[in-house]
């Protein structure tokens, strides 16, 4: 791992730290179009960090330019390890874990600021309100969608999962109440690139884990999946957009078991 930071160019004894003890971290891979919205977002907070895996991008320079410690690896454990590393990084006794497309809105920087001047928890949990190719969605599963982002250095690490990784906490997060925005899905080609890079790992895990793949399976799999998203979880009442995305979820969860099932045919 090679680190890249920018000096600061005042020393640490010649003035007390400024922002809230909190060390905001995220990982990324070619993020230009996000990188500096998302740390913007997270001024407030003490410490930024960023570990980059290999961006082509101008991802590194805008990061630094915006005054966060960027540090590059030049390999990919997965989601969970990469975000252990940022999380070895951080200094500050509070952790914030964002995804590069997300922001934290002036609302939840508030809710977050009034926390940290008296905790009552460890860790908290929020809602987070995505969008689908400009849409933000309000039904089929996608919101409130509550994620744990917010917990004390110490407490907590993220599962050493290959994609959908989630954080481990020692103690249940209690709750904030505005929202995370994730700009997810700007256009319909991030959401192809993405079903393709999911779906892989979502059958290496698949295949880790000892489970079997065929078309049937697969078919079965993303019938399941459309089901779920438009009826069960009232994606209908998301509109056209509700409808897209749910033959999307179909469509990843096929893929990832067609993939699992080519993965074992080549032994």
């Amino acid at each position: 791992m090679r680190g890249l930071s920018s000096d600061s160019g005042t020393a640490p004894e010649a003035t007390a730290p400024t922002g809230a003890p909190l060390s905001a971290i995220l990982i990324t891979r070619n993020e230009a179009s996000n990188i500096v919205e998302c740390l913007a977002s997270v001024a407030f907070a003490r410490e930024r960090i960023v570990v980059d895996n290999g961006s082509t991008d101008d991802t590194v320079a805008l990061a630094t330019a915006a005054g966060a410690r960027v540090v590059v690896t030049a390999d990919w454990p997965g989601f969970g390890a990469q975000k252990n590393r940022a999380l070895a990084l951080a200094t500050e006794p509070w952790v914030l874990s964002l995804d590069a497309d997300e922001r934290v809105t002036p609302e939840l920087r508030d809710e977050i600021l009034r926390t940290l001047q008296s905790p009552a928890a460890e860790a908290w949990d929020m809602p987070r309100r995505s969008s689908y190719c400009g849409q933000f969605i309000a039904h089929s599963g996608w919101y409130p969608d509550r994620v744990t982002r917010l917990f004390k250095r110490g407490t907590a690490r993220f599962s050493d999962d290959l994609v959908h990784e989630r954080l481990v906490t020692d103690a249940p997060p209690a709750h904030l109440n505005h929202d995370l925005v994730h700009r997810s899905f700007p256009d319909f080609e991030s959401v192809l690139d993405k079903l393709d890079r999911y779906s892989t790992a979502g059958a290496l895990r698949l295949h880790a884990q000892g489970r079997k793949g065929s078309v049937g399976r697969a078919v079965l799999h993303g019938l399941w999946a459309f089901v779920r998203t438009y009826v069960l979880r009232r994606g209908f009442l998301d509109g056209r957009m509700g409808f897209l995305l749910a033959v999307s979820n179909a469509e990843g969860t096929y893929y990832r078991y067609v993939k699992l099932w080519l993965m074992q045919r080549r032994g």
